[in-house]
């Protein structure tokens, strides 16, 4: 029996406060429903549906490469009534899993078991949990023999119900044919006046199908987000969980309450990471590296052995091994730093080749270039790459000295083993091996006396 999705996205999410819809808010730096789309597919579901509306017309745009099919819910009447939405697109001999776009942890292993269980057995399989305080949750109901017979809502429960710990997650799989033959049946006689998909359960029962309970292992996989609040200790609790996971695979992390992983990231054993520090995106950092304190690397590779100091951001760029960043440099976009070069304090680049062995210690900014091997770029160098309208490429030879305060104005050449003299100009392509000088003449002006401060009435 192959396996469909649906992901219930249309709640109002009127508690988050925000004009972004619910499911559109990020955690671990990926909007929940991503995070849930992404799960799915791990699945290898025929077909992902994701029922969606409410205001919230615009999520499909937030996916454009995503294969799934959008279907849009006009009225909220409750999770029976959304999941009827997706059912004239599934076949009957499909089995149908019910995921929502607010449970954004939940794993492809559990979901698995889930689908496993209820397919073997085909019958209906519901992920179960239980909590010390259930308070808000749908309480399961089961027999003297233990089966599931049916769920009651919080609001609809009686006062010895409520005392159950074991609660219903929502997540729920089931036969195509068996939900098209229920969902019809199910009313909102109800404190809610909505069509709850958990009365599925007590109608399979009835209709002699029975119900798998399946125990989620990892109470964090199973928990919603309906409020801000909600949501930053979900936070909170991710980011504990990450960190655990790193320390338990080698890596050595200062304080794991400062450490903040906001995409999917790969870090070898050995390498430290000191407080503060945020990886966004895609990040690889390799054995040996040491990240320094409050520094942000975002799409990034770090080879092995690259010392990253205090305050630097690392965005889109290559660092080779051995290197040295920082502290309090900005390493843009598109940039490459060859193995054993180093980028100091107060330096930017982007779009750059620096090659190896070579060095910008402090104060500069490199866009646009290509430098060679064993290249130093003395303090307060600038690359004019921008002439106002188009950006311009500056070669610099291997071997090259750039004295402190120099301007090199792009496009430029400067040839190997070429010295450039501090405090140049330089606009025309300099020659390998030579000393090459730009500068005005000296002068002093004899009669010439420093300004003073003038009083208001002299100024009038």
């Amino acid at each position: 029996m192959s396996l469909s999705v649906v992901i219930l996205a249309a709640g109002k999410g009127k508690r988050m406060a925000s004009n972004i819809p619910k499911v559109m808010h990020c955690l671990g730096g990926k909007p929940m429903l991503s995070r849930v789309i992404q799960t799915a597919q791990l699945l290898n579901p025929e077909k992902i549906h994701v029922v969606y509306g409410n205001g919230s017309s615009d999520i499909p745009n937030f996916f454009p490469q995503a294969k799934i099919n959008w279907v849009h819910q006009n009225e909220q009447l409750g999770t029976g009534h959304a999941v009827m939405q997706a059912l004239p697109f599934c076949n009957d001999d499909e089995q149908l899993l019910v995921l929502y776009g607010d449970v954004p942890l939940i794993s492809a292993a559990t979901l698995q078991q889930l689908f496993s269980v209820a397919k073997i057995q085909n019958n209906v399989g519901l992920l179960v949990a239980k909590l010390s305080d259930p308070t808000g949750f749908g309480r399961i109901i089961r027999d003297a023999h233990h089966n599931i017979v049916a769920i009651v809502e919080e609001k609809d429960a009686t006062p010895e119900q409520r005392m159950i710990k074991e609660i219903n997650t929502g997540i729920v799989t089931a036969p195509v044919s068996l939900l098209k033959k229920l969902l019809p049946k199910i009313s909102n006689h109800n404190a809610q006046k909505e069509y709850y998909l958990t009365d599925i359960i007590a109608l399979s029962v009835k209709h002699d199908h029975s119900v798998a309970g399946v125990i989620a292992a990892d109470l964090m996989e199973i928990r919603g987000v309906n409020d801000q609040w909600q949501l930053v200790t979900l936070e909170r609790d991710y980011q504990q969980y990450c960190a655990k996971q790193l320390a338990y695979n080698g890596v050595v992390i200062m304080d794991y309450a400062r450490l903040d992983i906001r995409g999917d990231i790969i870090v070898a054993p050995t390498v430290q990471l000191d407080v503060n520090i945020i990886l966004e995106g895609e990040v690889k950092i390799g054995a040996g590296s040491k990240i320094g304190p409050n520094v942000c690397i975002k799409d990034s590779i770090i080879g092995e052995n690259v010392s990253v100091l205090a305050n630097s951001v690392i965005d889109g760029a290559v660092i080779e091994n051995h290197c040295i960043v920082g502290p309090f440099a900005h390493i843009r976009p598109d940039t490459i730093l060859k193995t054993k070069s180093k980028i100091g304090n107060f330096v930017e680049t982007k779009n750059i080749i620096l090659g190896s062995n070579s060095k910008a210690s402090h104060l500069t900014y490199l866009g646009d270039s290509h430098i060679g091997e064993n290249v130093n770029i003395g303090a307060g160098t600038i690359t004019c790459n921008y002439d106002g309208a188009n950006k311009w490429k500056t070669q610099i030879g291997d071997g090259a000295f750039i004295g402190s305060n120099t301007s090199l104005i792009a496009p430029i050449t400067i040839g190997k083993n070429a010295t450039i003299a501090a405090g140049s100009a330089v606009s025309k392509n300099a020659p390998d091996e030579q000393l090459t000088i730009v500068r005005a003449k000296q002068e002093v002006i004899k009669e010439w006396k420093r300004p003073v401060k003038k009083s208001k009435t002299e100024m009038n």
